[in-house]
């Protein structure tokens, strides 16, 4: 029974990341070829002694004068063979260059995601236990404004804050200035990130926190709750023994569900902080007309974000038996 299950379970959810990734294929590739923007011009750059023959040999050498159907089925099956195409801004394949912007992208967003889910929960649930009280009253305001701010201004305070006015941490980039790759140390790598980070952070800590908050007050407020307060039993085991376990699948579904907000935030503080990451990349792709980059970027966090949300689903089941039992009795009634 299990094992059957087990196999439904993965059949669907891979016929549901081939259906997403060709969909975003698609709307992707018809959103760039109908961009202003010259590609042509954009890799030539300001060099002006580019005769009309040679944008012409440059244009027919990309396959920029085939119909747009036409080279989408030709991008379709490079894509099949594992050819991403060549970036038209680093003359690299494109395969390279996302393996090489992830792995920095991924330290910054990791890091992100887990000081946001740390500080978020905890967080909610000091507002949770001193509910209506004035420190519930004050961490809520202060979430809620965090919900408004956006990404990139709040790179930008902490740009002159701590990095102008108090000099704690350098201006930008993953690494110092001048100095080679293989002289960096893990500490100077910890110092570039830290700012990125905590950054990247405040764009989801604040729903974790409101959400935990919520549910935490729904369970203190409950009749088994109240029963044990009856009994004799102190706050501290009134959250162990009921309000953390009650609230910890509802914080796991929020910061499971960040994943697509950190992705795109990311862009946004990479592009402040001048971190060498993906999103930095996606935004530089998008502003050159680098097709091949943009729809290699585009798939691949396509990809990430859906495994993230499988991974919460997988955690459900593994956190709530309930749960599990609901996608066994589906499955079987499929």
């Amino acid at each position: 029974m299990k094992s059957r299950f087990y196999l439904k379970f993965t059949g669907r959810y891979l016929v549901r990341v081939v259906t997403l990734l060709i969909a975003v294929s698609i709307v992707s590739f018809i959103l760039v070829s109908l961009s202003p923007v010259d590609p042509v011009q954009q890799y030539v750059g300001a060099v002006p002694n580019v005769s009309v023959e040679q944008r012409e040999k440059i244009a027919e050498y990309w396959g920029l004068n085939d119909p747009p159907a036409e080279r989408f089925m030709n991008w379709g099956k490079a894509l099949l063979h594992g050819d991403f195409g060549t970036s038209l801004i680093y003359r690299r394949p494109v395969a390279d260059i996302i393996k090489e912007k992830f792995s920095a992208s991924l330290a910054l967003m990791i890091t992100a995601w887990i000081f946001s889910g740390l500080t978020g929960f905890a967080i909610g649930c000091l507002m949770g236990i001193f509910h209506g009280k004035w420190q519930d009253k004050i961490l809520k305001k202060l979430c809620l404004t965090m919900c408004s701010i956006p990404t990139f201004w709040i790179g930008i305070v902490f740009l002159m804050l701590f990095s102008v006015k108090l000099g704690w941490f350098p201006m930008g980039m993953s690494v110092p200035q001048g100095v080679a790759a293989e002289d960096v140390t893990f500490l100077q790598r910890i110092h570039h990130l830290i700012l990125p980070a905590l950054t990247l952070s405040f764009l989801s800590f604040a729903n974790v926190a409101l959400h935990t908050r919520e549910k935490l007050v729904d369970v203190l407020e409950s009749d088994y709750v109240l029963f044990a307060k009856a009994r004799g039993e102190s706050r501290w085991s009134i959250l162990k023994n009921h309000g953390f376990r009650n609230i910890m699948l509802p914080a796991v579904t929020m910061q499971f569900g960040s994943f697509s907000e950190l992705f795109g935030g990311s862009v946004l503080a990479e592009n402040v902080f001048s971190y060498p990451g993906l999103g930095a990349a996606a935004s530089a792709a998008g502003m050159g007309s680098d097709v091949p980059l943009l729809l290699g970027i585009t798939l691949f966090s396509a990809l990430f974000v859906f495994i993230g949300n499988m991974l919460a689903n997988i955690i459900y089941g593994i956190v709530d038996p309930q749960i599990r039992e609901g996608y066994m009795n589906e499955s079987n009634n499929r």
